[in-house]
């Protein structure tokens, strides 16, 4: 063989490799997502968010719950048996409300038994789908977020408290606009909460979290972990499955020109000695 047909080898398989690990990646996925059905006898949903491979500008482009995802949900939830056990793995930061209230909804909806996993984290609306499921399994460091709406890049509790304190003759009219979407879009997302909530506790005690969840107690990426959303009232269970923990580990983040986290894994060593 010539250099140069070594050459245009190597150059295709390198062109090929990005694809062909995908596959492999797909085909390991689906095996393991047919094992974790078998197991369970449920029906098993994936929504995980991670940055795209593709860039733009040299960005990566950041993944987010979205229409598309709504529709696919939904379809998958609707293939499910009326009875069947659904498990939900969520990983996302959230998204948008329309998208993840449609998700929660259908949720909210099925007979059958639905468990959302949090490996990692379901953030804004991805707490928002985890607080329509029967059961919300995370890890001990894994968290939920609060709900509060964002006009724009704006928290909407923080517009309206801006808003408070200033005669209205003092305020542009775009802010007063802003202050308007709101109060409705936190009145909205309270009101759909607090109805998601019902199923788990007193009417009161579900407004009052909701309330809370959704009107700005914290900042937007506060993070809710496992004790403090058991102490909120939420149906939280810290027995996440290894294979779900496995499954993550499938979606791995693209590779960054020089990484930020490394690690040597596992490997048997001489056995030490105890102390004294």
């Amino acid at each position: 063989m010539q250099p140069m047909d070594i050459l245009w080898l190597f150059l295709i398989f390198s062109a090929l490799q990005p694809a062909l690990r995908l596959r492999l990646l797909e085909y390991q996925r689906a095996m393991k997502m047919a094992k974790l059905q078998r197991d369970r006898g449920s029906k098993v949903i994936l929504l995980v968010h991670r940055q795209e491979t593709m860039r733009l500008l040299g960005f990566p482009l950041m993944r987010y719950i979205d229409i598309h995802d709504s529709e696919e949900v939904l379809r998958a939830i609707r293939l499910a048996a009326p009875d069947q056990p659904v498990d939900i793995v969520l990983h996302t930061p959230g998204g948008l409300v329309l998208a993840a209230l449609q998700i929660a909804r259908a949720v909210e909806a099925h007979r059958g038994k639905v468990t959302v996993f949090v490996p990692h984290h379901a953030m804004s609306g991805g707490t928002l789908i985890a607080l329509a499921a029967d059961e919300i399994v995370m890890c001990e460091h894994s968290v939920l977020g609060p709900i509060d709406p964002q006009i724009g890049e704006l928290p909407a509790a923080s517009i309206l408290r801006a808003v408070a304190q200033k005669p209205v003759a003092e305020i542009e009219d775009q802010t007063l606009i802003l202050a308007d979407v709101s109060r409705k879009a936190l009145d909205q997302v309270t009101r759909a909460a607090e109805a998601l909530l019902a199923r788990h506790m007193d009417r009161d005690a579900a407004k009052a979290l909701a309330e809370k969840l959704a009107s700005g107690t914290w900042t937007h990426d506060y993070p809710i972990g496992a004790e403090e959303a058991k102490a909120m009232g939420l149906p939280v269970s810290l027995d996440m499955p290894q294979d779900i923990l496995d499954l993550m580990t499938l979606y791995p983040q693209p590779v960054r020109q020089q990484r930020g986290v490394e690690y040597l894994p596992d490997v048997p060593g001489p056995a030490r000695k105890p102390k004294a």
